[in-house]
C-alpha cells in the first residue's frame, strides 16, 4: 500500500485553512485506499518527514514558507515524489512583483503599479487613488487595504502592519466581477464566478472568503463565449510560464462596462497565481473539477499520481 504523507497546518497566518485543507484531503485519499499519515508541519519538517517515511508526500500547505519555495526546497532535498510546484515555480508566483512582470511579458494584462516601501506608503500616496496595497508575498486576502482617496483613514494601520513585510505592492484598483480558472496538468478547467456578500471592509476580503456563507461560486460563470476563451487561455498561458506543476489557480477581475471582443484583453486583469489553491470539497478548484466531472476524491488520488520528483 503506497504511503502518503499529507503537509498540513504549518506556520503561516493561513494555518487554519490548511489544516482544514489537509484533513479534507487526507480522508479523500484513504477513500482510495492509501496509507495516510497527517504532519502537522514545524520547523523541524525533515524529522518529521523521516519519521513517516512516505513513499509520496501531499503539500496542503498555504501561505508563506509552505508555498513560497521553501518548504519545497527540503522536499527536493528530500528526495522523494511531491504534488503541486516546485522551488522555482513557488517562489515566483508567491512573489507577487516579480510574478507580473512575468506574466506581462507573454502578453497577460496586469495591474499596473510597483513595489513600495511600507512607511513610505503609510505617509504619501505612492500612485493616484484609488489603489490596493497588499503583502507582496502572502495569500487569503490578509493585510490588503483599499485606498480611495484622501478620506480613508488606513495610514495608521499600514504603518502599524509589520506582519507585511518592509516591501509592499501598490496597485490600481481594478473594478468588476471577481472571476476565477483551475489548471490541471496544464489543462484551464473553467471561470468560475465568486459573488461575495460585502465583508465590513466593503470589499472581497479573507472574511468573506472563508466566513460562513460569505460567497456563492457560480460555475461556470455567466459570460460571453470570447470572455470565457481568453481567461481559459490566460490561466494555463500563465501556469506555463511561472512553470507551476499539478494544480494552480488564476484569478481576475473583470470590467464588463462596454465589454467588446475588440478591447476584451483590456477588461481583463490578472490579480495573481496560486500554486497551492484551497483543497476541501467545497474550494473552487476541486468545484471546478467536479463540474467536468472529476470529483473529490478522484482528484486528490490524481495529484499523488502526478507527484514526482524534482519538480
Amino acid at each position: 500500500m503506497l504511503k502518503v504523507a499529507v503537509l498540513m497546518g504549518g506556520l503561516s497566518s493561513e494555518r487554519e485553512v490548511s489544516l482544514v485543507s489537509g484533513t479534507s484531503c487526507a480522508i479523500a485519499l484513504r477513500n482510495c485506499g492509501y496509507d495516510v499519515t497527517e504532519i502537522d508541519v514545524t520547523h523541524a519538517l525533515w524529522e518529521q518527514l523521516k519519521f513517516a517515511d512516505p513513499d509520496v508526500v501531499f503539500n496542503a500547505l498555504h501561505g508563506d514558507w509552505g508555498e513560497d519555495g521553501r518548504v519545497q526546497g527540503v522536499l527536493d532535498m528530500y528526495g522523494k515524489p511531491y504534488t503541486h510546484s516546485g522551488v522555482m515555480a513557488s517562489a515566483l508566483a508567491m512573489d507577487k512583483h516579480r510574478a507580473k512582470h512575468v506574466l506581462k511579458s507573454v502578453g497577460i494584462t496586469v495591474p499596473g503599479g510597483g513595489l513600495f516601501d511600507r512607511l513610505e506608503v503609510a505617509e504619501a500616496h505612492p500612485i493616484a487613488t484609488p489603489y490596493v496595497v497588499k503583502p507582496n508575498g502572502q495569500g487569503s486576502s490578509k493585510s490588503v487595504y483599499i485606498i480611495h482617496g484622501e478620506q480613508d483613514n488606513h495610514r495608521a494601520a499600514i504603518r502599524a502592519d509589520i506582519e507585511m513585510g518592509e516591501q509592499v505592492v501598490v496597485e490600481s484598483y481594478i473594478p468588476g466581477r471577481e472571476l476565477t480558472v483551475a489548471v490541471k496538468d496544464g489543462e484551464a478547467i473553467c471561470v468560475t464566478e465568486i459573488i461575495a456578500a460585502e465583508s465590513e471592509n466593503g470589499w472581497y476580503d479573507y472574511d468573506a472568503k472563508y466566513g460562513e456563507d460569505a460567497a456563492t461560486h457560480q460555475c461556470p460563470a455567466d459570460l460571453a463565449d470570447y470572455v470565457t476563451d481568453l481567461c481559459l487561455n490566460w490561466a494555463a498561458k500563465a501556469h506555463k510560464a511561472l512553470g507551476c506543476r499539478g494544480v494552480s489557480r488564476a484569478d481576475f477581475r473583470f470590467n464588463d462596462e462596454n465589454c467588446t471582443p475588440a478591447n476584451v484583453v483590456n477588461k481583463i486583469v490578472m490579480l495573481e497565481v496560486n500554486t497551492q489553491p484551497g483543497m476541501t470539497p467545497t474550494s473552487l478548484v476541486p468545484e471546478q473539477a467536479a463540474h467536468v466531472g472529476i470529483d473529490f476524491d478522484q482528484l486528490c488520488r490524481w495529484m499523488v499520481e502526478d507527484a514526482s520528483w524534482p519538480r
